[in-house]
């Protein structure tokens, strides 16, 4: 035991030594003022692929929970569809045990098709949604209303709310006084050849509101209607939904309720949060932000060859110190410790620097959003947003990098100073 102390206390020490010189050779001047002006080069150039990274990384998560939040307003925090098939009961045991659950606090069943919008001589097909009058409770609806007010039935009058898309293709205002018409197929009938138009259930109602998510899949295609509506409209019974959208109480675990909802319901049901709900969109988003991340890496990976040429002078600089090293008893892998070191060192300034400046950038964004986006974006400047496991994930890839740059020099040691 004592024998296996005494080897690592001498390891300890080998690699305390070798560290303390790899430190001064970085900051003692050389005999050869070029080795200094390329060290501070390789490093500047570390520092600036480094930042990079970090600013390119939290733009990304900026515009991420930028659309985030614009789902959010519109998505619920949990939605139940079918597995597989269009429409379900609500009659089933299990959707009484899921209204019941303390941690749900909103419960709103959803009919959603596509039909065919006319006001006017304008058409359009679009995507309708009936939902509950508890709709307003589930979601932020009205933090997102571009004109008008969220309302679904005035007491006398079917009302409709539509995206804002849906509002300049058909040329249509909050409070018109023209109805506008919702054709849908019957889906209880067969189709008269004779008198086409009699296969259609026609509905009018008067638009209440505007809203605006920001997203062409909602904006450009949805209208929310009363669910009694829409059932009517589709020839649904007072049970049937297509899905069942859920507000969860705050303070709750979202991962845990999701889980105890499916447990719950089975294999037959899907549940998704809202993640899950737009997958498609981050999963894009999160391609393109590793895709960036790769293409940054590969610049930095350029900038770190510097160092290369930084060690190999040093290396014929300090060949009398070498040979005084080996003279001294320090073999082949303590001088190559050394310079591994070195040029390690070299890295880990650039990535300290690169890391320090690139989160005062992006601080600087974020409070005072010096870099605009320009007019008619939905906001004005770049939104930054700097997560700690982006800046370890540059640090690691910049310190592994100069790693590499600096072992490719430093192996050739024992063939330019052969014992």
């Amino acid at each position: 035991m004592s024998n296996h102390n005494s080897k690592m206390q001498s390891k300890l020490r080998g690699l305390s030594f070798s560290l303390r010189i790899a430190r001064r050779y970085l900051f003692s001047k050389k005999s050869h003022n070029v080795i200094n002006v390329i060290s501070g080069i390789s490093a500047t150039g570390v520092a600036i692929g480094t930042m990079a990274l970090v600013v390119v990384l939290s733009v990304f998560n900026g515009f991420e929970l930028l659309i985030s939040d614009m789902f959010s307003a519109f998505d619920p925090d949990l939605k139940i569809t079918l597995s597989q098939g269009k429409t379900f009961d609500l009659n089933a045991n299990e959707f009484g045990q899921v209204r019941q659950l303390k941690s749900v606090a909103v419960f709103t069943e959803v009919v959603e098709e596509n039909a065919l919008l006319r006001y006017k001589d304008k058409q359009m097909p679009a995507t309708i949604k009936g939902v509950s009058d508890n709709f307003s409770r589930l979601t932020n609806i009205d933090s997102i209303m571009y004109d008008g007010t969220f309302q679904l039935y005035d007491g006398a009058f079917e009302r409709s709310v539509i995206g804002v898309g849906v509002a300049s293709i058909l040329g249509l205002g909050a409070h018109f006084i023209d109805p506008l018409y919702i054709y849908a197929p019957k889906r209880t009938s067969n189709i008269n050849l004779l008198r086409p138009e009699k296969s259609f259930n026609q509905l009018g109602t008067f638009v209440s509101g505007i809203f605006s998510v920001q997203q062409l899949q909602y904006d450009d295609h949805y209208v929310l209607a009363s669910i009694n509506m829409a059932r009517d409209l589709f020839e649904y019974d007072s049970t049937t939904v297509s899905s069942v959208e859920l507000k969860l109480a705050s303070g709750v675990d979202q991962l845990d309720v999701q889980k105890q909802i499916q447990k719950l319901l089975g294999n037959k049901y899907q549940v998704k949060n809202r993640y899950e709900q737009q997958e498609s969109f981050f999963k894009i988003m999160e391609i393109e932000k590793w895709i960036t991340y790769l293409i940054l890496c590969f610049i930095l990976l350029i900038a770190s060859f510097n160092i290369i040429g930084s060690l190999s002078m040093l290396i014929i600089d300090k060949k009398a110190d070498i040979q005084t090293l080996r003279s001294l008893g320090a073999d082949n892998k303590l001088i190559q410790r050394i310079f591994l070191y070195e040029g390690w060192l070299i890295s880990v300034v650039g990535a300290f620097s690169g890391l320090i400046l690139g989160t005062l950038i992006c601080l600087v964004q974020e409070h005072f959003g010096i870099v605009k986006l320009g007019s008619g974006y939905v906001v004005d400047a770049y939104p930054v947003v700097t997560n700690f496991s982006d800046s370890l994930l540059v640090f690691v890839t910049v310190l592994f990098m100069g790693f590499l740059a600096a072992w490719y020099p430093v192996r050739y040691i024992n063939k330019t100073n052969p014992n």
